[in-house]
C-alpha cells in the first residue's frame, strides 16, 4: 500500500474545496437568475401581486405591470372602452370567501378584473368570469360592477401598481398609474 505524503493530501483537499465553492457559487448565481426572471412575464413586463386579509377573507390580486414609457395611458382610453387592467395576461382576483361589490355577491374563487371608462373621470371596476376580449362578446360574464373613486395625483407612478387593503370595515382596491388613482370598495359577503 502506497503512503500519500501530507502535501498530496493537502492538494486534494484544496482541490475538493475549490470545486465545492465553485459549485456553490454557480448554484447561487443560477438561483438569482431564476428569481429575477420570475419577476418578469414572457413579454418582459414585471409581475405584480397584492394580498390582504379583510376580516376572515383573504384577497389576492395578480397582474402584469406595464410601464408608461413617457405616455399617459389612462388618458388615451375612450369612454365605453374596456381596459383589462394590466399587461400581457388577465388581472386575476382570488378570494377564499364570497365578496360583495356594491351589493352584488361574487362567489369565492378566481375571477378577472376589468375596468371601463364611462365618461372622463368616471371609471367602473368590473369583476368578470371572462377575459376582456371574451367579455366584449358576452356581457353576461359580468359578475359585478362598482364605480371607482377617481383622483389625480401630483406624482406620477411609472409602473402600474395595484394594492388591496382594509378600509372602513371592508376592503379597497387601489389602482395607480401615471397621475391617475382609481379606488374601488368591496367587503366580505355575509
Amino acid at each position: 500500500m502506497r503512503q500519500i505524503p501530507n502535501r498530496e493530501i493537502f492538494k486534494a483537499e484544496v482541490s475538493s474545496m475549490a470545486r465545492t465553492r465553485l459549485m456553490l457559487a454557480s448554484s447561487m448565481g443560477l438561483g438569482l437568475l431564476i428569481f429575477a426572471a420570475s419577476r418578469l412575464d414572457a413579454h418582459g413586463n414585471e409581475k405584480g401581486e397584492a394580498k390582504a386579509t379583510i376580516g376572515i377573507t383573504t384577497v389576492w390580486i395578480s397582474y402584469g405591470r406595464p410601464s408608461l414609457k413617457g405616455r399617459d395611458m389612462l388618458k388615451q382610453i375612450t369612454p365605453g372602452q374596456i381596459w383589462r387592467l394590466g399587461a400581457d395576461f388577465p388581472t386575476l382576483i382570488a378570494s377564499d370567501h364570497d365578496l360583495d361589490f356594491g351589493g352584488t355577491r361574487v362567489p369565492k374563487g378566481k375571477h378577472i378584473l376589468l375596468a371601463r371608462l364611462d365618461s372622463p373621470g368616471h371609471w367602473v371596476l368590473i369583476v368578470s368570469s371572462k377575459t376582456a376580449r371574451e367579455f366584449q362578446q358576452d356581457p353576461a360574464a359580468r359578475l359585478a360592477e362598482v364605480p371607482m373613486q377617481t383622483q389625480e395625483s401630483p406624482d406620477s407612478t411609472e409602473l402600474l401598481t395595484i394594492t388591496v387593503a382594509g378600509k372602513d370595515g371592508g376592503g379597497v382596491i387601489d389602482i395607480a398609474w401615471g397621475t391617475s388613482r382609481l379606488e374601488a370598495a368591496f367587503k366580505s359577503a355575509e
